[in-house]
């Protein structure tokens, strides 16, 4: 390692160090260890005073979302951040009640992920007209060309559900029955997994798709479809799941059907997740990094407040792909690990 690679990672480490300090505080101690003024106030980043921001995700009972929200705290300690929740409940009228509130009140800046594109707009509208900086996240809060977030970091929806639809494809030899239990049908990026599973089942004519009826995230409705589907269908070679849970949730259902033969793919590459592609419970996965959009969204609200900085040229673009890659047994050790520390 060169010199200035050691420098450089040093620094990173006593930064981590020091994130408890107050801005000026870390600036001045990073300027101790021989660190330019500039760059230390750089690196030190966080907010000399408290900032309070509001989050909101589709429902804490989804464990991305509650790994989001863990994320997004995590992130606000190191930036000096007071996180406050407002919990979309897995229902797009109780989301627009707790955003209506979320709007009453003063925030240095908010984070939302829409449960339904459309649902949200006029608070959220009302927060943008008041001057505060609203990061979208994973899922459009409306159309970016008709709202003025100040960004959409998201993943690449049509990405995730090609790459787990042609692993399974793969392993079914171009031939067979699959399956695909969708989340929320409003949800733009239940709606990009699901173009993305059309684009590849398209092109295999010896692939039979016998159902896509959607389960909306909810573990319980996904248990009722797959007890149907079950005592439906003698034979299916495979199946897609929008997010971890649903297939975890279906996985248990085939247990008890003695039908654990089927070929298991989701979306999200959570820990439960990772454990059952290692095991075997589950063919594949895809990591949708709630950690990166959670705690990106910490950063890009604290640079706006912080920093002033403004969208677009300059500074933050308007749609920001978080990507994540397709988890095997080879690396999902080193997915778990740095899901532990809140970096994907």
């Amino acid at each position: 390692m060169t010199d200035d690679r050691v420098r450089t990672t040093s620094e990173r480490r006593r930064f981590l160090q020091l994130a408890g300090l107050s801005a000026g505080a870390a600036t001045a101690a990073l300027g101790g260890f021989g660190i330019s003024p500039a760059l230390a106030g750089e690196v030190a980043g966080r907010s000399g005073k408290p900032l309070k921001a509001a989050f909101s995700n589709a429902g804490l009972q989804a464990t991305w979302c509650a790994q989001g929200k863990r994320a997004a705290e995590y992130w606000g300690k190191l930036y000096n951040v007071e996180v406050t929740w407002f919990d979309g409940e897995l229902s797009a009228p109780k989301q627009r009640a707790a955003i209506d509130n979320m709007a009453s009140q003063k925030w240095d800046f908010v984070a939302i992920q829409a449960f339904g594109i459309g649902t949200l707009t006029a608070p959220v509208n009302k927060m943008i007209d008041a001057g505060i900086p609203v990061i979208d996240m994973d899922t459009l809060i409306a159309p970016l060309a008709g709202i003025n977030v100040h960004s959409f970091i998201s993943p690449d929806n049509e990405f995730m559900g090609a790459s787990v639809t042609q692993s399974l494809v793969d392993a079914m030899n171009g031939t067979g029955n699959i399956v695909m239990t969708q989340g929320a049908l409003g949800h733009t990026g239940a709606q990009g997994r699901a173009r993305g599973f059309e684009s590849v089942v398209k092109k295999f004519p010896n692939i039979k798709v016998l159902d896509t009826q959607p389960a909306d995230w909810d573990v319980t409705k996904v248990a009722r479809i797959w007890e149907t589907l079950l005592n439906k269908y003698p034979k299916i070679d495979a199946a897609y799941f929008h997010n971890d849970d649903m297939a975890l949730a279906a996985y248990n259902v085939m247990k008890a059907h003695n039908r654990t033969g089927i070929l298991i793919g989701g979306c999200d590459a959570m820990p439960p997740a990772l454990a059952a592609v290692q095991d075997g419970r589950m063919h594949a996965t895809v990591r949708n990094p709630s950690c990166r959009i959670h705690g990106g969204a910490i950063i890009a609200g604290v640079a706006a407040v912080v920093s002033g900085e403004k969208t677009g040229t300059g500074g933050i673009p308007k749609n920001i792909v978080a990507d994540g890659p397709v988890v095997t047994k080879d690396n999902a050790p080193g997915m778990m690990w740095m899901e532990d520390h809140f970096l994907i």
